[in-house]
């Protein structure tokens, strides 16, 4: 089998078509590299070959390099392998640039010109910017861009290097560090790409510039006597500017803790200082730096590793296609709404039932909001708007729901709604419809026992806004089978969206780490610590909201609506006094989070956040006395990351992919740890311990060493390790 294949026409253009074989989307191997390396050697050597054409095979040019073999290549040679991997690349992709030139003259080159049919994304770009000329198919739905600082690596096959001398540091900022993605047109216009032309014209438009290509075409600027910066280097006045700019920039939406923003920075200032290939063995050093760090590889593997592994099904049942084909939401609320929103945009048919008729048109109305939103940004068609408008069937007519596969019930956190609910849609659906609850909270074995098909009955926990947030946690109770399951996680894959398994517990996985976290934040304005100290800390270990935020932006009087329930549930055991008593008061106040301009932060009228709230220091003083900032950090991670460990040993989490894929994208956990469970890895069980016994000393036994982690620490294991030893 061939990545690559090579052809020459009647008028000497070769052709190198990228397809590998059994794959949807093209992905750079090093055994492709070997192979491309070699058309090109054929092609710069053949005296009847006038230019080359590189192109895909498939409806989109490539979607980057494959990770697997960036880790293997770590695995096997550690640093040294890496950056000699890196350079080998940077070779192939300079042989493409130079072209046979002769390196003094500049003259002798053959083009090489790079046509995109469509999506063109990391390894997928960096090869085409390497070429002399780049031609894309006007295709509104490809993506092209370096998004790997997304997923914990930068830019390092030439495309940190070629973008900052193409473009400028200020300009390739939005492109190299936050994994801006454009649409070929748009790509043009920021100038990362040449032309756009009709897709039926791009391989004749690629031919016709080879062959009328002159010797001045091939020669990139950055090899040209002359060449300047566009935008000015680090040592020239408005370089300067942008370099001092980019550095607090990257600081601030990082915190320091994202190993790769850091790098490629440097990369970018250290390389623009030095000659083009010295700056790529600068870039090839610097991403070496970054994969040997632990952080990166956690990122790549939960990230990209198990986070594809659990979106194709790595824990699906064995049983037959569960495609939805026509999906029923019960409740138009924002939930509900958000819901057969995904749903209608996946090309599902859906009946939005609510109890009111107007009740029901708004809920569907919230679709044609978000796609008026779609239009005016240019991500949506009129056309578009109108399909996707026309699958959603709002109405109060439970008969609606004949023929539905798939019920999802979004209605009032209220188990006595849910059960009336539960009969009517049993009355309507055929037998073999599953049931799905949504909920954040309620046991779902305790909901099922209003269903007479408990088999089919299942939990669905979306996260708001359900548009935007990418996890989806499915929730197995004590009856539910295997074709339930399966059901949600093909739905789950229709809509785009990442989902978890979690076995029937209160609060499930998500929550159950969530509400920890909150609350230790809370318990800590009690006991007098500066609030200011208490979100930067958080912050500082890279989550995105302080727990005070965090609460805010979720309603402190749904806190205590949490709060009173679980009291009532564990009755003397219940250990979190001392959170409700602010919050309670909080309440009291009145200040029941954003929602009403009032919470643990200061609104203005248009709700827009103004700082901590002065007035919390009258009911709780801040001690003269204040904890060091790691203290403080350690509290609020080991909140969350012991739960998670008593979540595995409990058997609520039976996979610690889930894990961490679910904290990193159900409430955004530290995602340069890779997760709680990758975070314990890199810091080690035996220190982990360390720190759970200082805390259990002098904060209680909410942070007492689960016996899991306290066996791991004493055999030396890791939960990775843990993981694949079971596995295998």
């Amino acid at each position: 089998m061939t990545d690559f294949t090579y052809a020459v026409d009647a008028d000497g253009v070769a052709t190198i078509t990228w397809d590998v074989v059994a794959k949807s989307m093209n992905v750079m191997s090093l055994a492709g590299f070997a192979e491309l390396s070699a058309h090109i050697d054929t092609a710069l050597a053949d005296p009847a070959v006038k230019g080359v054409i590189l192109t895909s095979g498939k409806k989109d040019f490539a979607g980057g390099m494959d990770l697997n073999v960036i880790a293997r290549m770590k695995e096997d040679g550690g640093a040294q392998g890496i950056f000699d991997g890196l350079m080998m690349m940077h070779g192939v992709l300079r042989k493409i640039e130079r072209a046979g030139m002769d390196p003094k003259t500049l003259k002798g080159g053959k083009p090489i010109v790079a046509a995109l049919p469509g999506t063109a994304l990391g390894i997928g770009l960096e090869l085409p910017l390497s070429c002399h000329r780049i031609i894309a198919a006007d295709n509104p739905k490809a993506k092209i861009g370096l998004p790997e600082i997304m997923v914990g690596i930068f830019p390092g096959a030439g495309g940190t290097t070629r973008l900052v001398r193409k473009l400028g540091a200020m300009m390739a900022a939005p492109f190299l560090l936050e994994g801006k993605l454009s649409d070929p047109k748009a790509a043009k216009a920021a100038g990362i790409i040449d032309e756009v032309v009709a897709p039926d014209d791009l391989l004749s438009r690629a031919k016709d510039w080879v062959l009328a290509a002159k010797e001045a075409d091939l020669v990139k600027p950055w090899d040209a006597k002359g060449y300047k910066m566009p935008g000015g280097s680090p040592y020239q006045p408005a370089g300067f500017m942008t370099f001092v700019g980019a550095s607090a920039m990257v600081h601030g939406k990082t915190m320091g803790v994202y190993p790769a923003a850091k790098a490629l920075l440097a990369a970018v200032y250290e390389g623009a200082l030095v000659p083009f290939d010295t700056a790529l063995k600068i870039e090839a050093r610097q991403f070496t730096s970054v994969l040997m760090n632990p952080s990166s590889g956690a990122m790549i593997r939960s990230l990209f590793i198990n986070k594809e592994a659990l979106e194709k099904g790595a824990n699906r049942p064995k049983v037959a296609d569960q495609t939805v084909r026509k999906l029923g939401v019960i409740g138009a609320g924002m939930m509900g709404a958000g819901i057969a929103y995904v749903a209608a945009n996946a090309g599902i048919e859906v009946v939005l039932i609510d109890a009111a008729q107007d009740a029901a048109d708004r809920g569907r109305a919230y679709s044609e909001g978000l796609l008026d939103k779609g239009i005016q940004r240019r991500k949506v068609t009129p056309e578009k708007k109108a399909e996707v408008l026309a699958r959603i069937t709002a109405t109060t007519d439970y008969a609606a729901l004949a023929g539905c596969d798939l019920i999802v019930e979004a209605v009032f956190e209220d188990p006595k709604v849910k059960a009336e609910v539960t009969a009517k849609v049993e009355a309507a659906v055929g037998p073999d419809c599953i049931f799905a609850t949504n909920t954040s909270t309620l046991p779902i074995t305790a909901l099922a026992r209003a269903s007479a098909r408990p088999a089919q009955f299942i939990g669905i926990h979306f996260f708001s806004p359900v548009d935007k947030m990418m996890l989806v946690e499915i929730i197995r109770g004590k009856e539910t089978g295997d074709v339930a399951v399966a059901k949600a996680l093909d739905f789950v894959r229709q809509i785009r969206k990442t989902p978890i398994v979690v076995n029937d517990a209160r609060f499930f996985y998500a929550n159950r780490c969530i509400i920890p976290y909150i609350n230790e934040g809370i318990r800590m304005v009690a006991e007098g610590v500066e609030p200011a100290l208490i979100e930067n800390a958080a912050k500082l270990v890279g989550m995105p909201l302080g727990p005070l935020q965090l609460v805010d932006e979720t309603s402190i009087d749904l806190g205590v609506k949490i709060a009173k329930a679980t009291k009532a549930a564990m009755g003397d055991a219940y250990p979190d006094g001392a959170v409700d008593e602010v919050i309670f008061w909080m309440a009291d106040q009145g200040r029941l989070g954003k929602k009403a301009n009032a919470g643990f932060y200061a609104y203005d009228a248009a709700g827009k956040r103004e700082g901590l709230w002065s007035g919390l220091a009258a009911q709780y003083p801040v001690a003269d006395t204040q904890p060091s900032l790691t203290e403080v950090q350690q509290r609020l991670l080991m909140a969350q990351v012991l739960e998670a460990v008593r979540a595995l040993e409990d058997g609520v989490l039976t996979d610690i992919r889930e894990g961490d894929v679910g904290a990193i994208l159900g409430w955004g956990f530290a995602p340069w740890s890779g997760g709680p469970f990758s975070w314990l890895d890199i810091i080690g069980a035996p220190r982990a311990v360390e720190i759970c016994e200082a805390l259990t000393a002098a904060h209680g036994a909410r942070f007492a060493t689960p016996a899991l982690l306290r066996e791991m620490a004493t055999t030396g294991a890791g939960f990775y390790g843990r993981a694949a030893a079971q596995a295998a």
